[in-house]
């Protein structure tokens, strides 16, 4: 009994990780039940197994998405220490963007499609949202509590949003050059304004 509760529960992981490939690449309208088992390689029966909707089956991607960033965030303030911040921005607006829309962050690939989703689905999204700004706040030092939060969430907002627009141009150097903006305003955000220049 034991093997095939193991065999469920890995059935269901490699279910879940397709269903968030699939409404990656394609939208939460772009994929219907059918599509999203024929993704994963399973009957339409065998997903309804797993997953009562395919409501389900998106709240439960999108947040599977919200901690891959999360613990990828406190991953990174371990393994680069002091100059994590640079580290994720340049490896959000490098790979992060350029990689296949499939395998691309949830923050920037699901967020547009939470927005449409239904009350749940927001509810969870929100709830996995405020981890990963409350993780990112933690690896910031300058300035109060308040204002951490308030730049770990503009650090958030930028990226997600300079890669939605970097990957929507079709033009290649157009991309690069929303890429390079934001990570010069990513890079900026939070450090101290210069003095304003003396009366002459």
């Amino acid at each position: 009994m034991a093997h095939k509760t193991g065999q469920k529960e890995e059935s269901r992981a490699r279910l879940l990780a397709s269903a968030g490939r699939g409404f990656r690449s394609h939208g939460y309208g772009g994929l219907g039940v059918d599509g999203l088992a024929k993704e994963a390689g399973v009957t339409s029966g065998a997903f309804y197994a797993h997953y009562k909707s395919k409501a389900t089956a998106f709240r439960e991607a999108v947040v599977a998405g919200m901690e891959d960033l999360h613990t990828s965030i406190e991953r990174m303030r371990e393994t680069l220490g002091g100059g994590w911040r640079q580290g994720f921005i340049d490896f959000y607006l490098g790979e992060r963007r350029t990689c296949d829309l499939a395998d691309s962050c949830a923050l920037q690939s699901l967020t547009g499609e939470v927005a449409r989703a239904d009350a749940e689905a927001r509810e969870a999204y929100e709830v996995e949202l405020r981890k990963v700004i409350d993780a990112t706040a933690a690896g910031l030092s300058a300035g109060s509590a308040t204002e951490r939060q308030a730049e770990a969430t503009a650090l958030l907002a930028l990226l997600a949003g300079g890669v939605s627009l970097a990957r929507a141009v079709k033009d290649p150097a157009l991309s690069e050059e929303i890429a390079a903006s934001v990570r010069q305003a990513a890079t900026r955000l939070g450090q101290a304004p210069p003095p304003p220049p003396k009366d002459a």
